[in-house]
């Protein structure tokens, strides 16, 4: 990822897994994604957006409980809030997705449920999520091998993306009992 000199004005956030964080034009936020997913929001006129970072797609969850940004739906939850608190509406944020990398060579085989993977569950949600909210979704670097260094800049709106990939899969273990 190349370097791209901020602003002495701007602060630097990094969000941990289960993190979320939202701010203005002031604002720079990392996070290193592996089968997570990053959600970034940005307004384009007033220059205001954040991004999540969560681990699992959802939980069961009882009543009255906090919500807790692991979750994708409660981490786009806490998002809306924070778009509401600032007399916004989801319909005039630009939504983009990163993540949901495969991170363990085993789950490459191809006879593996594909629903049943964290990865993929991740992304399927990421998408459904931002359909829900109303959110415009821009742009999505999903999938694959290996995790992502993200970097988005609040004053522009772009997001950087770094995928470090994986070695090729080593054999299925179910293939090679076969042969």
């Amino acid at each position: 990822m190349p370097v791209l000199k901020k602003p002495t004005h701007v602060i630097e956030i990094y969000l941990q897994p289960g993190e979320l964080w939202f701010g203005d034009e002031h604002t720079r936020i990392r996070t290193l994604l592996g089968s997570c997913v990053a959600v970034t929001l940005w307004h384009p006129r007033r220059r205001i957006g954040g991004m999540c970072h969560y681990m699992l797609p959802s939980r069961i969850r009882g009543t009255g409980g906090a919500l807790d940004g692991r979750y994708g739906d409660e981490a786009l939850d806490l998002l809306a809030r924070e778009i509401k608190a600032a007399h916004g509406y989801p319909h005039e944020y630009e939504a983009k997705l990163f993540g949901g990398g495969n991170m363990f060579q085993h789950v490459f085989c191809p006879t593996r449920n594909r629903s049943a993977q964290v990865p993929d569950r991740n992304i399927d949600a990421g998408r459904a999520l931002v359909l829900r909210h109303g959110f415009m979704l821009k742009a999505e670097q999903l999938g694959g091998r290996g995790h992502r260094q993200v970097m988005f800049d609040i004053w522009s709106g772009h997001a950087w993306v770094k995928h470090i990939t994986l070695p090729k899969a080593a054999r299925c273990p179910a293939e090679e009992n076969t042969q």
